[in-house]
């Protein structure tokens, strides 16, 4: 069972992959309702990054951020997978599978944890209901 200091890092860490998915993808090409569409997505995982951290702050935890080298190469694994190729589709595509991802983790974290803690609870659903909207959102781009 993980306790609710390891849920947050996991919330945390989903967040900041978010952001820097959508930012890796941000100076491409893009029709306007797809680049309007991803800075929402951005603005809504900074705000559950900034929520994250303020409940551990309340908490007195520091909480672990993404290790630079893993920012640095999931930055680089974006753009290289758009390589040229930076159509609509390929990045709302490409968006889906990272909120798949995140929705797998934030499962997966949810039924290993006893959810004892309130703010814990409602924070890890935030981020599933966010990446499931994302992931219907980014459908329309296909």
């Amino acid at each position: 069972m993980k306790d609710s200091k390891e849920i947050l890092t996991s919330i945390l860490k989903t967040t900041q992959m978010g952001q820097i998915g959508i930012r890796s993808v941000l100076d491409t090409s893009m029709r306007p309702g797809l680049r309007k569409a991803l800075e929402s997505q951005l603005h809504e995982y900074d705000s559950i990054e900034t929520e994250t951290h303020q409940i551990a702050t309340q908490r007195g935890w520091d909480l672990d951020d993404i290790d630079p080298a893993v920012r640095m190469m999931t930055d680089m694994m974006v753009r290289m997978k758009l390589n040229g190729r930076n159509s609509d589709s390929k990045i709302a595509g490409m968006m889906i599978n990272g909120n798949t991802k995140g929705m797998i983790k934030g499962l997966k974290n949810i039924h290993q944890y006893a959810g004892q803690d309130e703010q814990v609870d409602i924070l890890s659903q935030k981020l599933l209901d966010c990446e499931t909207a994302n992931i219907r959102q980014m459908q329309g781009f296909l």
